[in-house]
C-alpha cells in the first residue's frame, strides 16, 4: 500500500511539472525576461521581451533579421544580461507576435518594411521609461536588422554605436549610403560572410565597402567570417571566432581584440 501511495504521489508531481512547462513555455528559461506590448505612432502594435538588470552598464536594442522574430536574440540576450546589460528584443511589425505578424511582412513593400523603423524608435522610447542614456546604449541588428539598425542610428546620434551583422542592401535601405552618415563618435562594428548566400553573394566584400564609406567613425571595426552564415546565424558558426564575446568586450571598451 505504501508503495502505491508513493507511486501516484510521484505520477501526479510529473504531471504538474509537466503542465507548469506546457503553460509557461520556454520563455520562462530565460531569468528577468518581461513579455511587453507597445504601441508605434502609426498605431502598430509591436512585442518585445525585456530583458532586464539591475543597474545596468548598458542597454541594448535588438532587431531581428527576415524571416524570424525576437526569439532568435534569447541567447545572446541572456548572456548580455549575465555581463550587465539590459536588452530589448522586438517582433518588427509583420513578424511574430507583432501586429500583422507571423508573416505578414511577405506581402511588404519596400516602403512598408521602411516603416519598421517606427517600432525600433519605439523600442528606444521604451528603453528610456528603463534609465537608458543614450551614449550608453547599443542597437544590434541582422540583416534588414542591420538595415533598419543604420537607419536608427543616423536619426539619433547621441546612440553610443551599433553592431551589424550582414547589413547589405535590402528593401530600398542602401547600407552604403547610410554610413556616410553615422557621426563621427558612435561605434561601430560590421559584421559578414565571405559565403552569404542569402546576401547574393560574398557579403565580407560588401561590408568591406561599407566599413571603409564610414571613414568619418573614430571606432569602427570590421569582422569576415570564411564559414557560410547570415544574420544571426553567424552565432552559430563552428570553428570561427568567439563572436558574443567580442560584441561583449566591443560594448565594454570600445575594441574587439
Amino acid at each position: 500500500m505504501k508503495f502505491a501511495r508513493w507511486a501516484v504521489i510521484l505520477v501526479a508531481v510529473a504531471l504538474t511539472v509537466g503542465l507548469v512547462f506546457v503553460f509557461f513555455g520556454s520563455d520562462q528559461a530565460f531569468s528577468n525576461m518581461e513579455k511587453v506590448n507597445l504601441a508605434t505612432p502609426d498605431n502598430k502594435n509591436i512585442s518585445a521581451n525585456y530583458f532586464s538588470v539591475l543597474n545596468p552598464r548598458g542597454w541594448l536594442l535588438l532587431v531581428h533579421m527576415m524571416p524570424a522574430v525576437k526569439e532568435s536574440w534569447n541567447e545572446f540576450a541572456q548572456e548580455l544580461q549575465n555581463a550587465g546589460y539590459a536588452s530589448l528584443a522586438i517582433d518588427l511589425r509583420g513578424h511574430g507576435e507583432s501586429e500583422g505578424g507571423p508573416n505578414g511582412f511577405s506581402q511588404f513593400s519596400d516602403v512598408e518594411h521602411q516603416a519598421s523603423i517606427q517600432d525600433i524608435n519605439t523600442a528606444w522610447e521604451f528603453l528610456k521609461t528603463k534609465g537608458a542614456s543614450p551614449e550608453k546604449t547599443a542597437i544590434i541588428g541582422a540583416s534588414i536588422g542591420a538595415n533598419l539598425s543604420l537607419l536608427f542610428l543616423t536619426q539619433h546620434s547621441d546612440i553610443g554605436g551599433g553592431v551589424l551583422l550582414s547589413p547589405g542592401n535590402y528593401k530600398g535601405l542602401d547600407s552604403l549610403a547610410l554610413v556616410q552618415k553615422i557621426a563621427p563618435r558612435q561605434k561601430m562594428v560590421f559584421i559578414a560572410s565571405k559565403q552569404d548566400e542569402r546576401s547574393g553573394g560574398n557579403n565580407a566584400a560588401d561590408n568591406k565597402r561599407y566599413y571603409d564609406a564610414a571613414s568619418q567613425v573614430l571606432n569602427r571595426h570590421l569582422i569576415t567570417f570564411d564559414g557560410a552564415g547570415h544574420g544571426t546565424d553567424l552565432f552559430k558558426l563552428e570553428n570561427e571566432l568567439d563572436l558574443v564575446n567580442i560584441i561583449k568586450k566591443f560594448l565594454t571598451d570600445g575594441s574587439i581584440n
